[in-house]
């Protein structure tokens, strides 16, 4: 799960004494994957995490129970938060609220494995997509987002799993609106997984992206343009996940993380097929200016009048249409803005000028 949505959730959660996420008010106490942490009986030990960000924690590094100690704020007493039990060797910690999160939960907006969304309106459904193929996840007048997706076979199920592999992320130039920026973040090929190898690859207008490989390291540029403001990317960790931020339009947390043996078991996915360790992204969207009229896979979601016709009741809703929301081939690949539900093309003054203007926050993988 990524680190804005979370922050979200933890207001809520706090604010609201524990609401269940369909609505229902339960007795008090945290939502699913959520980690509450005991009380501090004396002054921290080692390293203290800000209060207000959130903090990567990796138990699976140290050969005892890890856990963080989060300091005083506000009249909360400080306290110990550890990772939940079923993400016991990576988590992310909000010490503001004394709590710890896997890294991707199922809350509104996010989005995990063989592609499994949860849009805006806080509906989860899967969209399988095509491996080998790019889809239109948001488009906007600003903004146009689409992702690659890759795949493997079961020989068994007779189908193919795909996960999103890459991101091709177009927005103009304030003041000159045919100057489009192109923004990639991807995750690099591994036949064999190494979580102390770096396979995240970011690139921006074609140049390379390098930012050290230590947490809290910072890449930005302020070159873009006035209106957009400053571009920036951030180490949540010291590899494989990051923070992409252009001010006042969106920010996408990446997180890498390869196909395990594990998963495997569990899914069927037909891993021994593969001829690498399917490294993907975890990715989480929050969006600071969207029109009425935004679309795409994940983008429609966002519509103030919205109506899902999926039946979300099923175990596994499937939004299908696919042929809508692909990029069609020789077009311009993953940064074409030419599929059939493209809204970057009909950018007009007049019609930016009057759309009312929504947020969101959303998580893909």
């Amino acid at each position: 799960m990524g680190v804005l949505q979370l922050v979200m959730v933890a207001v809520i959660w706090s604010t609201a004494g524990g609401a269940a996420s369909a609505g229902v008010v339960k007795k008090a106490g945290p939502p699913p994957n959520v980690v509450v942490g005991k009380a501090m009986k004396g002054p921290p030990k080692g390293g203290v995490p800000s209060n207000g960000r959130f903090e990567i924690i990796q138990p699976g590094f140290h050969k005892r129970k890890y856990e963080v100690a989060c300091t005083e704020e506000k009249g909360r007493p400080g306290c110990y938060v550890g990772c939940p039990s079923n993400c016991p060797n990576k988590c992310l910690v909000f010490c503001s609220y004394c709590m710890s999160f896997c890294m991707c939960d199922i809350f509104p907006g996010t989005s995990c494995g063989d592609p499994r969304f949860t849009g805006g309106d806080g509906n989860t459904f899967y969209f399988h997509g095509k491996r080998d193929e790019n889809f239109c996840i948001l488009s906007d007048a600003d903004l146009h987002i689409n992702a690659h997706f890759i795949g493997n076979r079961n020989p068994d199920l007779k189908r193919d799993f795909t996960w999103v592999q890459a991101l091709g992320i177009t927005f103009p130039s304030a003041g000159d609106h045919q100057h489009l920026h192109r923004l990639y973040i991807g995750a690099r090929k591994a036949v064999e997984w190494d979580e102390e190898e770096d396979h995240i690859q970011i690139t921006f207008d074609g140049e390379p992206v390098d930012v050290d490989a230590v947490k809290n390291a910072r890449w930005e540029d302020s070159s873009i343009s006035k209106k957009a403001g400053l571009l920036s990317v951030t180490r949540l960790g010291a590899v494989n996940t990051v923070l992409v931020e252009l001010d006042g339009v969106f920010s996408i947390s990446a997180n890498a993380v390869p196909i395990t043996e594990e998963d495997d078991r569990i899914h069927k996915y037909g891993k021994k097929t593969a001829s690498d360790s399917l490294v993907h992204l975890d990715l989480g969207f929050k969006f600071h200016a969207l029109t009425n009229d935004v679309h795409g896979v994940l983008g429609q979601t966002y519509r103030p009048n919205y109506v899902n016709k999926l039946n979300i009741s099923a175990k596994m809703p499937i939004m299908g249409g696919a042929p809508k929301y692909i990029v069609p081939s020789g077009s311009g690949g993953l940064f074409s803005t030419n599929c059939a539900v493209s809204r970057f093309h009909h950018r007009t003054t007049n019609t930016t000028a009057a759309a009312r203007r929504i947020g969101g926050v959303s998580y893909a993988s």
